[in-house]
């Protein structure tokens, strides 16, 4: 850890003060000055907070002291050039952590694959680790929610800057500096689904692409054995892609966003097919083979630019062959380049035509609305009127004769989802999309209806389909297990279980369930969910994968990622893990292939290390268990009565960010759910919700009823137990971990100044409160003196971004408390309250981008 530390401080905390410097020298416009002010405002800011300052008190005073700026609007003019200076050393910090990744992290230390195979040699569990090889995988599902305020071209700059760093071109290093104090960070306009999709198909073409054969051979070469007859038939790693294809995440995705995703996808994939084969082209230039290469780039190149959309090409053909090429060479011509052929060979085998998988997703009550107005084109409702109930008919339902209209867009949608999931599978295969997420599951009806659904709108007897229920709520996820049965013990969709491997899908949401239940209780009512499902699944001899909606920080299931996969015990079906990763995760953990390799290869251990070597310490003892369910019962009183108080949503609305969320131009899609104009709880989206808090640096999502449920055991005299818990349970200390981290990232002196307000006062000083007790009790039960002590690394580059966006969040806060003041006094619509708003607004991407630690 100390190594780690150390290589931080040389590599990313010295480079940076370095290459800043280099920046104020920089002739851009209103750099310099900016630059010689900031570090000056940095300091104002926390001397103005450790005397307990107001933000307004804070900006003031420094434009009084420092500056000759005498008029609100030129104050304003350089507030707006700070926030444009503090976006680009976030984006240094960026580009040196990724150039440094490989030296901060060790990429053959714990959770390596390499970490892992020498454990399993000293445990003598070789072949127990080459069995689970046949069947075990990992899932990338990357979704297009909105935490990235990156656009694509300053990621690209995150890129080459991050390569000329590690490259030590110090030329090319002032030119990307340069470039980079020239590019906008905003979006003039929103993205539309279909660009926030293409966006993300860059890391499927530039960074999955390369990273994931490159594992699946690095295991091969270690193993001493050939990939093919390693993993048979399983695609060790593989990839889902919500962009296009999640209704509930975006309404404003439709069926022709879906077909026109899953096109460029496939594009996109035999374009790169087409590079590969074009460096073969230059290496096989052997009598019969290079006649070999030829016909696939000729079929290649036609499948990119003369004919996508109806190539002859055929993916058994590609693989033939690709093989038969393989064979000839090393029969013939002496294995030369052989290496290259396979890893081509590999890469068609794991991404098809496809690319990645769409994943349908639509919330069940649309569903069930769906159902209303189709009920006329059904005819098994005219002898059935209660069949949208009738868990037994909708299973059964036969398919249409002609696809049927309706007129409302969203439900003719919902319903057309199944034809465009049939022509994905004609066009990319059958992989290309199978998938249907139900949001909001409550009961095995609104499973039935979408397989009814499929039955009625054609996809066939033997569905190539996944029906996935996602249960989110804490009630939800406490039935999970009952509703599961039903489906089991049900004739009908037992038999296409059967078509389907006798393997069940399941996702559990720990946003929304963390929105819903609190920090503690949500990732316990997850944990024992799986529990309860594992167990009736066993019953019926069906393998249950379950797919986890993790978010990037630790309120929305994010984390430490590998220490909570690796902390399931045998109670739990570990035989696939599966995930999503969204916003600035995707760029944070696998922005390059350095990154990318190492954060799959840690979630790929931790699934192998319950498969092989099922260590009996990570069984929850009763004695644990009863502690944890006590825990969890003491923490979800508190978070409920805090959720309850009649201030809770107000405060959000009035005192934090969240109303700005929709005002960025980050993502085409609403920032709550429901029509309404007054603001409801159950409206707010998960990551808003959490993004909000985040922004007041309060992080309530990460830590409030901790301290409580702690204190509840303490004041009983029980403080021992919860001791001896972080000491022998894996879980629950990456749980603590985790919320450390949250807390790590609050900083209430920011916000001090609200416990004076008249009507938000005391709320702001019961957040406060549980703060300071949950943190206290947090290092007590870890042993610890100082929050993440055992993560040195990460602390130290917390503490940088965090050090960098205060004057940031003092002028976001400064920007709040003038538009409220000029709201009361009747100028709200000015152009000077529409200034402060902006400020808002831009102050919102520096924050979220500094926190890419969070994931």
């Amino acid at each position: 850890m100390e190594d780690n530390l150390a290589a931080f401080n040389e590599l990313v905390l010295l480079k940076y003060q370095v290459f800043n410097s280099i920046f104020l020298t920089l002739e851009l416009d209103g750099v310099h000055r900016t630059g010689i002010l900031l570090p000056l405002l940095q300091s104002h800011c926390q001397k103005g907070f450790e005397k307990s300052e107001t933000p307004d008190e804070i900006i003031n005073s420094f434009f009084e002291e420092w500056t000759d700026l005498d008029t609100e609007k030129k104050r304003n003019d350089q507030l707006f050039r700070f926030i444009q200076y503090i976006e680009r050393e976030v984006v240094l910090v960026d580009s040196l952590e990724d150039a440094a990744f490989d030296r901060v992290n060790n990429l053959n230390g714990s959770g390596s694959f390499n970490s892992f195979y020498e454990t399993v040699k000293k445990r003598r569990a070789t072949d127990e680790m080459l069995e689970a090889l046949k069947h075990f995988r990992v899932r990338l599902v990357l979704t297009a929610h909105p935490t990235q305020f990156y656009p694509g071209a300053v990621l690209g700059i995150i890129t080459d800057l991050g390569e000329a760093i590690k490259a030590n071109n110090l030329l090319a290093i002032k030119e990307y500096l340069t470039q980079l104090g020239k590019t906008p960070f905003f979006k003039k306009e929103k993205p539309t689904p279909y660009d926030e999709a293409v966006n993300l198909i860059w890391f499927l073409e530039n960074i999955f692409y390369h990273a994931i054969p490159k594992i699946v051979n690095s295991i091969g070469v270690q193993l001493h054995q050939s990939t093919t007859a390693l993993f048979e038939d399983n695609t060790l790693l593989q990839l889902g892609f919500w962009p296009g294809g999640d209704r509930d995440g975006n309404p404003f995705v439709k069926t022709d966003t879906t077909l026109k995703v899953a096109e460029r996808m496939r594009t996109t994939l035999m374009k790169s097919y087409y590079r590969d084969i074009r460096k073969l082209k230059r290496h096989i230039t052997f009598k019969g083979s290079e006649d070999k290469v030829l016909e696939i780039e000729q079929k290649l190149y036609e499948a990119s630019f003369v004919n996508p959309k109806n190539a002859a090409i055929k993916l058994s053909w590609l693989k033939k062959a690709l093989d038969n090429l393989h064979d000839d060479v090393e029969k013939n011509h002496q294995s030369l380049f052989i290496d290259d052929i396979n890893e081509l060979r590999e890469k068609v085998k794991i991404f098809g035509f496809h690319f990645s998988s769409i994943g349908l997703r639509q919330d069940s009550r649309v569903i069930k609305s769906a159902f209303e107005a189709f009920k006329k084109f059904i005819p098994e409702w005219k002898t059935n009127k209660n069949l949208d109930t009738d868990f037994e008919a909708l299973l059964k339902l036969a398919p249409a004769k002609q696809l049927p209209e309706v007129k409302d867009p969203v439900l003719n949608d919902t319903f057309q989802c199944i034809p465009a999931m049939k022509e994905i599978q004609k066009r990319n295969g059958a992989h290309g999309c199978y998938r249907f997420i139900i949001s909001n599951c409550r009961d095995e009806n609104d499973v039935a209806r979408i397989f009814g659904m499929a039955r009625f709108m054609g996809l066939g007897e033997k569905m190539f389909l996944d029906v996935i229920p996602l249960f989110e709520t804490i009630d939800d996820l406490a039935v999970a297990d009952a509703v599961m049965e039903k489906l089991y013990a049900n004739a009908t969709y037992m038999n296409h279980l059967k078509n389907r491997k006798k393997k069940q899908v399941i996702m559990l949401g720990f946003s929304d369930g963390t929105k819903d239940g609190g920090y503690l209780t949500a990732n316990w009512s997850i944990y024992k969910a799986k529990e309860t499902i594992t167990s009736v699944s066993r019953k019926y001899g069906i393998k249950v994968v379950f797919f986890d909606g993790r978010g990037g920080p630790p309120a929305r299931g994010g984390g430490n990622t590998h220490k909570f996969y690796a902390s399931l015990g045998p109670t739990i079906d570990s035989s696939q893990i599966q995930l999503t990763i969204q916003g600035q995760t995707i760029s944070s953990k696998f922005g390059t292939v350095d990154s990318a390799r190492f954060n799959m290869e840690q979630l790929l251990t931790a699934g192998l290390e319950n498969q092989v070597l099922n260590d009996p310490d990570k069984k929850l003892t009763e004695e644990e268990r009863k502690v944890l369910e006590e825990l969890s019962k003491v923490s979800y009183k508190a978070y409920q009565d805090f959720k309850k108080h009649p201030k809770f949503v107000p405060y959000l609305e009035e005192m934090s960010t969240l109303k700005y969320y929709g005002m960025t131009n980050i993502s085409s899609r609403p920032t709550k759910r429901g029509k309404d104009d007054k603001l409801k709880f159950e409206d707010l989206r998960a990551i808003p919700f959490v993004g909000a808090w985040s922004q007041l640096k309060q992080n309530v999502p990460g830590f409030y009823g901790v301290g409580k449920a702690i204190a509840h055991f303490d004041s009983q005299g029980k403080l021992d137990e919860i001791k001896k818990l972080y000491q022998n349970s894996l879980f629950f200390r990456t749980l603590i971990e985790n919320s450390m981290q949250s807390l790590s990232k609050s900083y209430f002196p920011l916000t001090r100044y609200m416990r004076n307000d008249k009507e938000f006062g005391k709320f702001w000083t019961l957040i406060y409160s549980e703060s300071v007790q949950a943190k206290k009790y947090l290092l007590e039960i870890s042993g610890q003196k100082e929050l993440l002590q055992t993560n040195p690394a990460i602390k130290a580059s917390i503490e940088l971004r965090e050090s960098i966006v205060l004057p940031l969040l003092t002028i976001q806060q400064f920007a709040l408390i003038k538009i409220k003041e000029l709201e009361k006094s009747g100028k709200g619509t000015t152009e000077l309250a529409e200034s402060y708003r902006k400020l808002v607004i831009r102050s919102l991407y520096g924050n979220i981008n500094a926190s890419r630690n969070s994931a």
